[in-house]
């Protein structure tokens, strides 16, 4: 990973965080496309810290399937059963990276329990 990549995925998750700014926030959610998997590793860590105020951008992403393994781990990891039925109904899923991927966050959603 480039220091340059890191550098704005701080900045992105600082300037969310703190001044709440919604594209910061969109830039974390687009770096889970990126071809760099240690950057798509550090932008889940963030949204996955994010909680709550990840759901909403995270929901976009589910409902338009974009970069959709990531986002159903991330919200497997964040934990909130809201989702449930969606990532259920994934878990069959033609694709099957989405379809692994639902199975993975329904398991991390029951040991949440």
């Amino acid at each position: 990973m480039k220091l340059w990549g890191a550098l704005r995925l701080f900045v992105h998750s600082a300037v969310w965080r703190v001044a709440g700014l919604e594209s910061a926030g969109r830039g974390l959610l687009q770096a889970l496309g990126s071809p760099d998997e240690n950057v798509r590793t550090l932008a889940g860590m963030f949204l996955v810290q994010a909680g709550q105020r990840a759901e909403p951008l995270l929901a976009e992403s589910l409902h338009s399937r974009k970069n959709l393994p990531m986002v159903l781990f991330i919200l497997g990891s964040i934990g909130n059963r809201r989702f449930e039925a969606e990532i259920q109904r994934l878990s069959e899923d033609q694709d099957p990276q989405v379809a692994r991927a639902a199975r993975d966050a329904l398991q991390c959603l029951s040991l949440q329990r």
